[in-house]
């Protein structure tokens, strides 16, 4: 089993870190894992990616060229990305920021009000993490408690009073799948 997957947005919109939360859980689940970040010179509103790999064996390459799975938190990057996910895959679009939904048929597409669901939660920062959670749901290579687990141990010490909001932005990404989909709790 190998499993590949692009987080792109904006800088800014933690785009690394969920992409670094996947690849922590991922390891300490005990598989093989990679973690390639991109973005641009701006850093802050410039372009940001992030590849992350999981299997259950040794990866090849950390180079991805069709994923199985994208989270787009914004436009330009479901315009960039979309065309790459292999047909059967994931496609998670944070409808918050994105002017379009996903225009595949070949795909899993799912239009989520991430920033809207993050501000309900009390922080539009957690955007990032109501779309993984709504990935985790639709793409369960790993479980939402490893996902919130690797979050409670590689979190930072300065970051800790944001453990319970990120929980609860993972929750709602899940939830919103849930509800949407009819997918298992």
């Amino acid at each position: 089993m190998q499993t590949e997957i692009i987080f792109a947005g904006f800088g800014g919109q933690g785009i690394l870190f969920a992409g670094q939360v996947l690849a922590y859980a991922g390891m300490d689940a005990g598989l093989e894992v990679t973690w390639l970040p991109s973005y641009g010179p701006e850093m802050r509103g410039g372009t940001a990616n992030c590849t992350v790999i999981l299997a259950d064996e040794e990866i090849g390459s950390p180079l991805v060229k069709h994923p199985q799975a994208l989270v787009a938190m914004n436009a330009p990057s479901l315009d960039k990305f979309e065309p790459l996910v292999q047909p059967g895959g994931v496609v998670i679009v944070n409808a918050s920021l994105a002017l379009r939904g996903v225009e595949r048929d070949d795909v899993q597409g799912l239009e989520i009000p991430a920033n809207h669901i993050a501000e309900e939660i009390g922080d539009r920062r957690l955007a990032n993490m109501v779309a993984t959670g709504a990935l985790i749901t639709m793409l369960p290579v790993l479980t939402l408690d490893q996902v919130k687990q690797a979050l409670a141990e590689h979190l930072p010490e300065r970051k800790r009073h944001l453990l319970e909001p990120n929980f609860r932005a993972l929750d709602a990404g899940a939830a919103f799948v849930r509800e949407r989909r009819g997918a298992p709790a």
